[in-house]
Protein backbone atom coordinates (compact mmCIF):
# COMPACT_ATOMS: atom_id res chain seq x y z
CA UNK A 1 0.00 0.00 0.00
CA UNK A 2 3.10 2.41 0.49
CA UNK A 3 4.15 1.90 -3.24
CA UNK A 4 0.30 2.67 -4.14
CA UNK A 5 0.65 5.85 -1.31
CA UNK A 6 4.04 6.85 -3.38
CA UNK A 7 2.74 7.19 -6.42
CA UNK A 8 -0.19 9.18 -5.85
CA UNK A 9 1.92 11.47 -4.29
CA UNK A 10 4.18 11.60 -7.06
CA UNK A 11 1.58 12.19 -9.82
CA UNK A 12 -0.17 15.22 -7.27
CA UNK A 13 3.10 16.97 -7.11
CA UNK A 14 3.63 16.57 -11.36
CA UNK A 15 2.38 19.80 -12.80
CA UNK A 16 0.39 19.44 -15.80
CA UNK A 17 3.76 21.05 -17.96
CA UNK A 18 5.92 18.95 -17.07
CA UNK A 19 4.19 15.69 -17.52
CA UNK A 20 7.42 13.56 -15.30
CA UNK A 21 6.80 11.40 -11.91
CA UNK A 22 9.08 9.00 -10.36
CA UNK A 23 8.45 5.47 -10.08
CA UNK A 24 9.77 2.77 -7.74
CA UNK A 25 9.32 -0.55 -9.60
CA UNK A 26 9.20 -2.57 -6.10
CA UNK A 27 13.02 -2.64 -5.66
CA UNK A 28 14.28 -4.21 -8.69
CA UNK A 29 17.53 -4.96 -9.48
CA UNK A 30 19.71 -6.55 -12.23
CA UNK A 31 22.65 -8.89 -11.32
CA UNK A 32 24.89 -6.94 -13.28
CA UNK A 33 27.91 -9.72 -13.08
CA UNK A 34 25.32 -12.36 -14.52
CA UNK A 35 25.84 -13.42 -17.43
CA UNK A 36 23.61 -12.32 -20.77
CA UNK A 37 21.93 -14.61 -22.48
CA UNK A 38 21.05 -14.55 -25.85
CA UNK A 39 18.70 -16.59 -27.93
CA UNK A 40 17.46 -15.57 -31.85
CA UNK A 41 16.75 -16.81 -34.94
CA UNK A 42 19.78 -15.28 -36.73
CA UNK A 43 23.04 -13.82 -35.93
CA UNK A 44 25.36 -11.00 -37.77
CA UNK A 45 28.70 -10.18 -36.41
CA UNK A 46 30.80 -7.07 -37.75
CA UNK A 47 33.92 -7.84 -36.00
CA UNK A 48 35.63 -4.18 -37.40
CA UNK A 49 32.70 -2.38 -35.14
CA UNK A 50 32.61 -4.87 -32.65
CA UNK A 51 28.89 -5.34 -33.04
CA UNK A 52 26.76 -8.24 -33.04
CA UNK A 53 23.14 -8.29 -34.48
CA UNK A 54 20.82 -10.80 -33.44
CA UNK A 55 17.23 -10.21 -35.14
CA UNK A 56 14.10 -12.83 -35.26
CA UNK A 57 12.49 -13.48 -31.93
CA UNK A 58 15.50 -12.34 -29.64
CA UNK A 59 15.29 -13.09 -26.18
CA UNK A 60 18.30 -12.13 -23.60
CA UNK A 61 17.85 -12.76 -20.59
CA UNK A 62 20.20 -11.21 -17.16
CA UNK A 63 19.23 -12.95 -13.79
CA UNK A 64 15.75 -12.33 -12.90
CA UNK A 65 15.55 -9.97 -15.96
CA UNK A 66 13.68 -11.17 -19.62
CA UNK A 67 14.06 -8.93 -22.35
CA UNK A 68 12.33 -9.58 -25.96
CA UNK A 69 12.25 -7.71 -29.04
CA UNK A 70 12.38 -8.36 -32.82
CA UNK A 71 16.39 -7.25 -33.58
CA UNK A 72 18.88 -6.33 -30.72
CA UNK A 73 22.20 -4.84 -31.49
CA UNK A 74 25.21 -5.79 -29.17
CA UNK A 75 28.32 -3.52 -28.48
CA UNK A 76 31.35 -4.40 -26.67
CA UNK A 77 34.02 -2.83 -25.01
CA UNK A 78 37.47 -2.65 -27.07
CA UNK A 79 39.02 -3.25 -23.75
CA UNK A 80 37.63 -6.10 -22.44
CA UNK A 81 35.26 -7.18 -24.46
CA UNK A 82 32.68 -7.63 -22.44
CA UNK A 83 28.86 -6.23 -23.19
CA UNK A 84 28.81 -2.78 -23.04
CA UNK A 85 25.34 -1.66 -24.53
CA UNK A 86 21.96 -3.59 -25.60
CA UNK A 87 20.00 -1.55 -28.66
CA UNK A 88 16.65 -3.34 -29.06
CA UNK A 89 14.27 -2.22 -31.48
CA UNK A 90 10.84 -3.21 -32.84
CA UNK A 91 8.80 -3.63 -30.00
CA UNK A 92 10.20 -4.47 -26.82
CA UNK A 93 9.02 -6.59 -23.80
CA UNK A 94 10.87 -5.78 -20.34
CA UNK A 95 9.56 -8.60 -17.67
CA UNK A 96 10.78 -9.07 -13.79
CA UNK A 97 9.04 -11.59 -11.43
CA UNK A 98 6.47 -8.66 -10.65
CA UNK A 99 6.28 -5.97 -13.35
CA UNK A 100 6.01 -6.27 -17.00
CA UNK A 101 6.82 -3.11 -19.39
CA UNK A 102 6.73 -2.82 -22.60
CA UNK A 103 7.90 -0.20 -25.79
CA UNK A 104 8.71 0.64 -29.27
CA UNK A 105 12.66 0.56 -28.99
CA UNK A 106 15.45 0.04 -25.84
CA UNK A 107 18.86 0.68 -24.71
CA UNK A 108 19.99 -1.27 -22.15
CA UNK A 109 23.15 -0.18 -20.79
CA UNK A 110 25.08 -2.68 -19.01
CA UNK A 111 28.00 0.05 -18.02
CA UNK A 112 26.32 3.21 -17.29
CA UNK A 113 23.49 0.79 -15.30
CA UNK A 114 20.77 1.91 -17.21
CA UNK A 115 17.85 0.80 -19.29
CA UNK A 116 16.08 3.30 -20.99
CA UNK A 117 12.39 2.25 -22.68
CA UNK A 118 11.16 4.60 -25.45
CA UNK A 119 7.77 4.79 -27.31
CA UNK A 120 4.16 4.23 -26.00
CA UNK A 121 6.03 2.72 -23.09
CA UNK A 122 3.11 1.15 -20.94
CA UNK A 123 4.44 -0.61 -17.02
CA UNK A 124 2.29 -2.59 -15.23
CA UNK A 125 2.94 -3.83 -11.66
CA UNK A 126 -0.13 -6.31 -10.26
CA UNK A 127 -3.41 -4.61 -11.63
CA UNK A 128 -2.10 -1.25 -11.63
CA UNK A 129 -0.94 0.45 -15.10
CA UNK A 130 1.29 3.49 -15.94
CA UNK A 131 2.25 4.67 -19.37
CA UNK A 132 4.63 7.42 -21.28
CA UNK A 133 6.63 8.22 -24.02
CA UNK A 134 9.80 7.11 -21.98
CA UNK A 135 11.06 5.23 -19.20
CA UNK A 136 14.93 5.45 -18.04
CA UNK A 137 15.36 2.69 -15.19
CA UNK A 138 18.30 2.56 -12.92
CA UNK A 139 19.21 -1.19 -12.96
CA UNK A 140 21.28 -0.64 -9.78
CA UNK A 141 18.76 0.20 -7.20
CA UNK A 142 15.48 -0.40 -9.25
CA UNK A 143 14.51 3.27 -8.90
CA UNK A 144 12.91 4.72 -12.86
CA UNK A 145 12.19 7.88 -14.24
CA UNK A 146 9.04 8.59 -16.78
CA UNK A 147 8.35 11.28 -19.13
CA UNK A 148 5.61 12.72 -21.70
CA UNK A 149 2.48 12.72 -21.13
CA UNK A 150 2.57 10.28 -18.11
CA UNK A 151 -0.74 8.18 -17.88
CA UNK A 152 -1.90 5.83 -14.74
CA UNK A 153 -4.02 3.84 -13.60
CA UNK A 154 -4.33 2.85 -9.66
CA UNK A 155 -6.79 -0.03 -8.47
CA UNK A 156 -7.07 0.69 -5.13
CA UNK A 157 -9.07 -2.80 -4.36
CA UNK A 158 -10.77 -5.49 -5.72
CA UNK A 159 -14.27 -6.32 -4.73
Amino acid sequence: MFRISAFIICLLVATASVAQTNVNLGGITVDETAAVEVVADNLAVDQASGTAIFSGNVVIVQGEMKVAAANVEVFYTEATGDISRLVATGGVTFVTATEAAESRDAVYDLAGGTLTLTGDVLVTQGASAISAEKMVVNTGDGSAVMEGRVRTVLQQGQN
